[in-house]
């Protein structure tokens, strides 16, 4: 049994190989390795939806939110700070968020300290409004400050001014904090209801991120992020890197973009092995028997002596984590931090649709459907444009039907998906690759 698993596993994997082959020959090699290089970040964040959903049983539908906070990662930390925003209001903001936090850390130690009844009540209200009003004080002016620096240019304080590569852990860590805040309040609620404080939380993280335009320039966005491999620019003035091209063969141009993509890849798929190495590890070990042990019946798990709810911010956590990294690489590989571009349809919808077709519960299943899924999100659009136009090739050029056929083209990618989760949900309910 288990040599045809993983038999079937390696035939599977060959199949999208051959899809990302079949691309290349076809279209082109810098095509491929874009849809790939994508392909290897979705296979990270459908990775980290299975810790939570497999391992777990967790139903998260906020995955944009924590992408997003990845991707703020990346301007925090690679981004040069503004001086000028700096002397202008920079003080007053940090200012203003430490009295923020202060006013609700007094808050909570109040209640905790002070027997119930009105004493306690009038203090709370005390704390509360009193800190709100000094708050926004001294926030307000601070942040007005900083915007007004150079809108159209900067208008934001900027980063830290390190290497891009350092965003990745820290938006890991950004989303995993974010996430034990969340499920300190959110994983005693039923799974119905953490979805919907999930999905509620990420729409409040996106709507921060569109309107503080002191963080991240909002709407704005933050562009010419630094990157970890060098700019295509730069080695086609090299003569060594003219000489290689020559030697393969290609124009320079050509060469070090297929060289960028390749570098990239490279960086990704090294991030993507030792993640699914640390997943497999946790997952046969005691710990990961534990999290499916609650998973299948909280019930018996707590009978049993298990902490079931802190075991489940524990998995929360961690899967959080992992998408927030995959949120910095996806922004890294971007160059540019652009909130509304960070929708339910593709950055929860599809990663979900990744894990339920791979395999939820088995960490290759989620790779697997990553890479798969992701294929055909890119490539059903130009392929059912291409059906389109064969079906209607008898049609008048002012056919109402034909312009209805060809204008329905851009809408294949949502039916595709549908289909192709009907029939794994019919014909393989545990997904291409199904947990053992």
């Amino acid at each position: 049994m288990s040599g045809a698993v993983n038999l079937r596993a390696v035939g599977l994997f060959a199949l999208v190989a051959l899809l990302f082959i079949g691309t290349g020959i076809v279209q082109s090699w810098n095509t491929s390795l874009t849809i790939l290089n994508m392909g290897l970040i979705s296979a990270i964040m459908a990775l980290g939806v299975n810790m939570q959903w497999g391992y777990a049983g967790l139903f998260n539908v906020g995955v944009m939110g924590f992408l997003a906070l990845g991707g703020l990662a990346t301007v925090l930390v690679s981004m040069d700070p503004v001086g000028e925003a700096w002397a202008a209001g920079g003080m007053g903001v940090i200012l203003g968020l430490i009295l923020g936090a202060a006013t609700i850390i007094a808050a909570i130690l109040a209640r905790q300290k002070l027997p119930a009844g009105r004493l306690r009540t009038l203090a709370l209200l005390a704390i509360l409004v009193g800190g709100f009003f000094l708050f926004r004080g001294v926030f307000d002016r601070g942040v007005e400050a900083v915007e007004s620096v150079n809108p159209s240019v900067s208008g934001y304080l900027g980063g830290l001014g390190l290497p891009v590569l350092l965003a990745w852990p820290v938006g890991g860590m950004l989303a995993a904090g974010a996430a034990w805040i969340i499920g300190k309040t959110a994983l005693g609620l039923r799974s119905d209801y953490l979805a919907i404080a999930t999905l509620g939380i990420a729409e409040i993280i996106i709507a921060i991120l569109k309107n503080e335009d002191w963080l991240a320039r909002g709407v704005k966005n933050v562009i010419g992020i630094p990157r970890p491999v060098p700019y295509e620019v730069d080695l086609q003035a090299s003569e060594g890197f003219q000489s290689f091209a020559a030697s393969m063969g290609s124009d320079p141009v050509t060469a070090s973009t297929i060289t960028v993509k390749l570098l990239y890849a490279a960086l990704f798929v090294t991030v993507l092995l030792i993640l699914i190495w640390l997943s497999q590890k946790a997952l046969n070990s005691p710990w990961g028997r534990m999290m499916r042990a609650i998973r299948d019946n909280e019930v018996a798990a707590e009978a049993m002596g298990k902490d079931v709810t802190r075991r489940h911010l524990q998995i929360f956590v961690l899967g959080s984590a992992v998408i927030g990294l995959a949120g910095a690489m996806m922004t890294t590989l971007d160059s540019q931090l652009v909130p509304s571009t960070y929708q339910p349809l593709r950055f929860t919808f599809l990663i979900w649709v990744m894990v339920i077709v791979g395999g939820s519960g088995n960490n290759w299943g989620a790779v697997l459907g990553g890479f798969l899924i992701w294929w055909l999100w890119v490539m059903v659009e130009p392929m059912g444009m291409a059906l389109m136009q064969a079906v209607t090739v008898g049609l008048d050029e002012g056919s109402a039907l034909r312009d209805h056929l060809l204008g329905s083209a851009a809408h294949m990618r949502l039916l595709t998906m549908g289909i192709i989760l009907l029939l794994v949900l019919r014909f393989s309910p545990k997904g291409l690759l199904p947990e053992r």
